[in-house]
């Protein structure tokens, strides 16, 4: 057998929604990677998914069947997260690294359970959290971490849009938590280095809008270090919209940087003091890079997939992506109970 064949790494699709599309679009011109099923409880979206990648490996509906005879090193997980349990789990004991869309699960529960599983075989777990490879905010984290505003402090972020899905998620409770803001949340923990202490804040759904529950928020958190971050969004707030990477202003001890969540970034510092304000200069700003965020998609996979051939940790490994799955928990809790959460109390099941 050819050793460059011999050599790539196997990989099994299981869920064959639309967003599993952006997936194998990532794998076309991936050389060392040959797909070797795909999975779905609808046995003719799995099939499809096999003509639009050109491949003739099996489709099926039994993850367990597929996993014996297909023989994954890998598993791509995208189904609803109510399931990502039960198939994570399935792979890990089939000896399979797995990477997961985000939400890594539908309770804190379950995806402590997928980390204990990922632990007792030795396996990887990571979960997609495509934002972390956008350009723009990984050349913010660089400046951040130039010091150019001192040590920071505290960071505001603002999402107000108004998407028609349709669909599942004008049902969910707590919607715009739920299903959106764990991007922000793990941008924000990004950019600041620190993890969530505790979390107050409220949900409700404002006048007008089409979803049953939560579709509005407001979330203070406590980070370590002194870190303050705090949220506010809608997802039925018509006009004026903010980019999906939410707006952002982020505060240190020697200035301020702001971020519009697409191409402009901004930044003061102090130039003068003694007096009732400060004076302050403008401190040149890297050039942002916008890219379809698809390519965000490609470039958190191929990372994922190096990091398994070289045995390192993935950047969005599970150990770490499961505090920012916590401050949504948290979130949601606090906005129930009116109540200051303390984010380590739900990552240990306290």
């Amino acid at each position: 057998m050819d050793d460059a064949v011999d050599q790539r790494l196997r990989v099994l699709q299981v869920g064959c929604g639309g967003i599993s599309h952006r997936w194998l679009d990532a794998l076309r011109e991936t050389a060392d990677v040959e797909i070797v099923g795909f999975v779905d409880l609808d046995i003719e979206r799995a099939r499809a998914s096999a003509r639009r990648c050109g491949s003739r490996a099996p489709a099926g509906r039994d993850l367990r069947a597929v996993l014996g005879h297909a023989r994954p090193d890998v598993v791509f997980d995208c189904t609803v997260p109510e399931a990502r349990r039960d198939v994570t789990i399935a792979a890990l004991e089939a000896g399979c690294h797995v990477f997961c869309e985000k939400p890594m699960a539908d309770t804190l529960g379950s995806a402590r359970a997928m980390l204990a599983a990922a632990e007792a075989h030795g396996r990887t777990l990571a979960v997609m959290q495509n934002r972390r490879f956008d350009p723009s905010i990984r050349a913010l984290r660089e400046f951040l971490a130039g010091g150019h505003i001192g040590r920071v402090t505290t960071l505001h972020a603002d999402f107000f849009l108004a998407p028609h899905f349709g669909g599942f998620r004008e049902s969910m409770e707590h919607v715009l938590l739920r299903d959106m803001a764990i991007h922000t949340f793990d941008s924000a923990r990004f950019l600041a280095g620190e993890q969530p202490r505790t979390a107050f804040g409220t949900s409700w759904n404002p006048e007008g809008s089409w979803y049953a529950h939560g579709a509005s928020a407001a979330v203070t958190f406590e980070l370590t270090g002194g870190v303050v971050f705090t949220y506010r969004g809608s997802w039925c707030a018509e006009g004026l919209a903010t980019p999906w990477e939410s707006q952002w202003r982020i505060v240190g001890t020697g200035g301020s940087v702001l971020w519009d969540g697409s191409e402009s970034l901004r930044c003061e510092v102090v130039s003068g003091s003694g007096g009732l304000l400060s004076t302050h200069r403008a401190v040149p700003t890297p050039a942002l890079r916008r890219s379809d965020p698809a390519q965000w998609h490609a470039a958190a996979i191929h990372a994922f997939l190096r990091a398994v051939r070289s045995g390192l940790t993935p950047e969005t490994v599970g150990t770490d992506n499961i505090h920012s799955l916590a401050m949504v928990f948290a979130a949601c809790e606090s906005a129930d109970t009116h109540r200051r959460v303390e984010v380590a109390s739900m990552l240990s099941g306290a």
